[in-house]
């Protein structure tokens, strides 16, 4: 753990207080699993009724982030607040902070909901990124696509999970990129021919202090991140310079709470892909493999509380459960997915499981990170043997 500029004033917010969360995804829910293990009281402000966070919280608000006279009121009924995802919208944010403290804070989210701004932030630190370029028309897009294609175009803000992005490869597709992102602004990035992808989650607590997670190794199948490994593989040199940028980074943000930077590995050099200001899917194999999952950790940073020990205690995989494991029957089969004992299932509790919906995960443990991939792998390519196939002994 680093310490920096430690502040001896650090508001504390001990188990027995009440956090709101802005935000009741999956994310939320498993934010609000880790506070009421340690006794706080947890309020969801919600833009639907039986949210998976509303459903294990103290009290679910519906209302939409644009009702700002329930978000006010929100705010007064809680000590300290956190948001599950970065695109709550900043009208919002600043109303709640008026009654209660919001982090990961004002400055993190302002350069973390704009990829403009995001990629002009690690520019300014000299921190390495991708080449890339803005545009705000169709000219200046053909401009910039003459020496830099194939290409990867994002809108600056709103995108996730492969939305809000488009891939330019041959200049016919210039025009059909600009009118299907429809933005007036769009940051357009070099296509990264990488290695792999790996993220390291820092979390730094309104104290300043500081702590990193191992680096975790993440790929991706349609623009969604689908499995996730750790030990990493890459080399100590390169894990404490990751890990440096990351510290860099949430110390010029100020920001409170966990932060997930992504990497591109590329020929023994590291560039950062994106920042996440909260928890982060590739960080769910901390819940079973690590002396602190990054859940509690981020309620740990955000209530001030010392930060824990985010050593790993066995190499770990996990993958995520899509609607699409639904396809094949009317449920998965869990009997069978769970029929290994080192895996472990964590569903959000989502009624309608669309095609590329995030319904849950699996999590394997296992005595070698490429062993566990492959215990996850098979237990989730089980979820979908029909359950007509199964004996009475539950064996297929």
């Amino acid at each position: 753990m680093i310490a920096n500029s430690l502040e001896t004033n650090a508001k504390v917010f001990e188990p027995g207080a009440t956090i709101g969360i802005l935000g009741s995804g999956q994310l939320g829910r498993m934010m609000a699993i880790a506070a009421k293990q340690m006794g706080y009281r947890v309020h969801i402000f919600s833009p639907t009724h039986d949210s998976p966070a509303g459903q294990v919280a103290d009290l679910e608000i519906q209302a939409s982030f644009d009702n700002l006279a329930v978000v006010e009121r929100f705010a007064q009924r809680v000590d300290v607040i956190t948001l599950e995802t970065e695109n709550i919208p900043m009208e919002t944010v600043l109303v709640a902070s008026q009654s209660a403290p919001v982090y990961p804070g004002l400055k993190a989210l302002e350069f973390c909901q704009n990829r403009r701004k995001e990629k002009m932030f690690l520019a300014d630190y000299g921190i390495p990124t991708c080449q890339f370029e803005i545009v705000r028309s169709l000219v200046e897009l053909k401009s910039v696509c003459r020496y830099m294609m194939p290409a990867i175009v994002k809108t600056t803000t709103g995108g996730y999970d492969g939305k809000g992005q488009f891939l330019i490869q041959t200049p016919d597709q210039i025009e059909e990129a600009w009118h299907t992102l429809n933005a007036n602004e769009l940051i357009v990035e070099e296509f990264v021919e990488f290695d792999y992808e790996f993220s390291v989650i820092g979390a730094r607590s309104s104290a300043g202090v500081f702590a990193a997670y191992p680096s975790i190794r993440n790929e991706h199948r349609d623009h969604i991140l689908n499995l996730s490994f750790s030990p990493s593989g890459l080399s100590d040199q390169l894990n404490q310079r990751a890990t440096e940028i990351v510290y860099e980074i949430m110390n010029e943000m100020d920001a409170v709470g966990v932060m997930a930077v992504e990497f591109f590995y590329r020929d023994g050099e590291i560039l950062v892909n994106e920042m996440a200001p909260r928890p982060h899917n590739s960080g769910h194999l901390t819940i079973e493999a690590h002396v602190t999952s990054q859940f509690e950790q981020h309620i740990r940073a955000v209530c001030g509380l010392m930060l824990g020990i985010t050593r790993q205690t066995i190499p770990a995989a996990s993958a995520n459960i899509l609607g699409l494991e639904w396809n094949q029957s009317k449920s998965p089969t869990w009997q069978l997915g769970l029929s290994m004992p080192c895996v472990k299932l964590h569903l959000y509790g989502k009624e309608s499981p669309e095609e590329k919906r995030k319904m849950g995960h699996m999590t394997a443990l296992a005595q070698s990170a490429e062993k566990a991939k492959q215990y996850v792998v098979a237990a989730r390519r089980l979820l979908n043997i029909p359950a007509m196939s199964l004996n009475a002994n539950g064996t297929s």
